[in-house]
């Protein structure tokens, strides 16, 4: 026979009921609202730690892509990710090749895309907490790195307040020009993952723009910055009569393959 108040004080017991009742009684809420409370902040935790880590990775929290610039980092959205701090096989190569000094620049190319293929992107202060180096010697080594031709997607240098063209643009700008993804690649250092991502964002820009969309609409519906979407338009101008755009707009359910 079914013993309704053994069932009820056994619930009572529990870890979430006992988490429940702390938040009801410490924070003066009625035991539906703590419950509510509860489940919201487990969705919460279970979306940041729910990652699966291989050896030589580890766990950290990026500010996402597309926040935009000037914003301050307590207020912008954040984003879970797996970076990979050892890889030994190739690490080793790279050591026994370049020195330190190449397994760093290594090191800071690999979790930067690692990082944006995510949805996510570094500042080089996190780079340097990461890799246990000065923020001095990062941006120094990006510099090199940079004026080597190696696109670095970090935080610092994507949301810069200059004009140049974010790294999305200038992979675009490849792809429309009719590059492979094997040449976009290698010229970019960015994985064929992202490179897809990023078209596809282009696609739903040039999409809604052809619905006539104003800018500022395109901006709600897909969360881009003013700037960004600005680009993107000026990109859907300058390749007009391109190939790739023909077909993306011929077939927008594949605008990635």
């Amino acid at each position: 026979m079914f013993d309704k108040p053994l069932a009820d004080r056994l619930k009572s017991k529990s870890v979430k009921e006992s988490i429940i009742n702390s938040i009801a009684r410490d924070f003066n809420l009625t035991p539906l609202l703590a419950e509510a409370y509860f489940s919201q902040i487990k969705e919460y935790f279970l979306h940041h730690t729910d990652i699966d880590l291989a050896s030589g990775q580890m766990h950290y929290l990026a500010v996402t892509e597309n926040e935009p610039a000037g914003k301050p980092i307590a207020l912008c959205k954040k984003i879970s990710i797996k970076i990979t701090l050892h890889k030994p096989d190739e690490d080793l190569e790279v050591y026994k090749k370049s020195g330190l000094h190449g397994l760093r620049h290594h090191k800071i190319l690999r979790i930067a895309n690692e990082a944006i293929d995510q949805g996510g992107v570094l500042s080089c202060e996190d780079i340097a907490f990461i890799l246990t180096s000065s923020v001095v010697t990062i941006k120094r080594d990006m510099s090199h790195m940079r004026k080597n031709g190696i696109v670095l997607p970090t935080r610092g240098w994507r949301h810069e307040m200059g004009r140049g063209q974010t790294h999305k643009t200038q992979i675009l700008d490849l792809y429309l020009s009719g590059y492979l993804f094997s040449d976009i690649e290698r010229r970019t250092k960015h994985s064929e993952t992202a490179i897809k991502r990023y078209i596809q964002d282009f696609a739903r820009v040039v999409l809604l723009h052809k619905k006539r969309f104003s800018v500022d609409q395109i901006r709600i519906s897909t969360g881009f910055s003013h700037r960004l979407i600005g680009e993107y338009l000026k990109l859907l101008k300058q390749h007009a009569s391109s190939a790739q755009l023909k077909r993306m707009l011929q077939n927008p359910k594949k605008k990635g393959a």
